[in-house]
């Protein structure tokens, strides 16, 4: 890492940015695909229990606000 005294001219921050480029490990496409599966049913599965958990605050809020 460069001291904060030191410039570093815009070259050679290019070939630094292409050196740390290729050391980048990306994920197959499979791993991919898996990965955004997997997100995709974790987000059904809370969207459906927050629904859950909001009607269920709802129903109370109703029934208590019916109390008053």
């Amino acid at each position: 890492m460069a001291d904060s005294d030191t410039k570093t001219s815009p070259g050679e921050f290019i070939r630094q940015v292409r050196s740390e480029g290729r050391k980048v490990v990306w994920p197959t496409r499979q791993e991919t695909v898996t990965t955004a599966i997997f997100v995709a049913i974790l987000m059904v599965l809370l969207s459906v229990f927050f629904l859950g958990i909001d009607t269920l605050f709802g129903a109370v809020m109703q029934w208590l606000l019916s109390l008053a």
